[in-house]
């Protein structure tokens, strides 16, 4: 069993293991409890009430937080034509076509997003292998692969802290929603935007308790459970 570090045991005494907090004190006790010399991440992590083997019950689904995840993300576009001037209008960081592709499948990947425009995706396609394993394949089910007219709003939800979500093996959803340093205000609003996102995604073949537990912590931080009805609350 891995020993925690002195600093982790003594932040874990502000937890109470037998307690659900509400959204407001987790975030208040988790600040407290942050004590690492860099701007740790603030983490969710959703337990769900669903089979992840079963193809009806997968959740999958994108959010937009309202005050971004505290970083800048840098875009790239796959598109052409008239695409071309619409994603650099909107300040996408890299824009192309059969360029890009060239250059991602020489190494290059210093990009946080890649989004793409239909006609695009049978030549990003064989990036699949590369752009795959680093969650960087534009998708149309995360909201990456849209019409050229709809690039401006792609890239600007993008830049502003668009989240994908989706389930593991262990029925667990784990979501960044800001950074330590964040106002507790702002974190709580990007908590909500998350959760109402995951109810929303909610699969047709979910039974029972759609969300069985949330907890909060920091990257370094300890875990504090919240009450979900409590977390729910808060956007409706």
């Amino acid at each position: 069993m891995v020993k925690q570090g002195k600093k982790y045991q003594e932040t874990s005494k502000l937890v109470d293991r037998l307690r659900l907090y509400s959204p407001a004190e987790a975030v208040t006790l988790a600040k407290k409890a942050s004590y690492a010399d860099f701007d740790e991440t603030v983490e969710l992590h959703l337990k769900m009430g669903v089979n992840p083997r079963s193809a009806d019950q997968l959740v999958r689904g994108v959010a937009v937080l309202p005050h971004g995840l505290g970083k800048k993300i840098r875009v790239l576009v796959f598109t052409q034509g008239e695409g071309v001037r619409l994603a650099e209008e909107a300040e996408a960081d890299h824009v192309g076509a059969d360029d890009l592709v060239k250059k991602i499948e020489e190494g290059w990947l210093d990009f946080d997003v890649s989004v793409a425009t239909p006609d695009m995706m049978p030549k990003v396609a064989k990036l699949g292998r590369i752009l795959g394993r680093k969650g960087l394949m534009p998708n149309p089910k995360s909201g990456t692969v849209v019409a050229v007219q709809d690039l401006p709003r792609a890239i600007n939800e993008v830049r502003q802290g668009r989240v994908e979500f989706r389930l593991d093996r262990t029925a667990i959803i784990h979501v960044p929603i800001g950074k330590i340093s964040f106002e507790e205000d702002k974190l709580l609003e990007n908590l909500s935007a998350l959760v109402e996102a995951v109810v929303r995604a909610k699969p047709s073949g979910a039974k029972g308790q759609y969300i069985k537990s949330i907890a909060l912590s920091s990257t370094m931080g300890v875990g504090f459970k919240l009450d979900v009805k409590l977390a729910m609350d808060l956007f409706a």
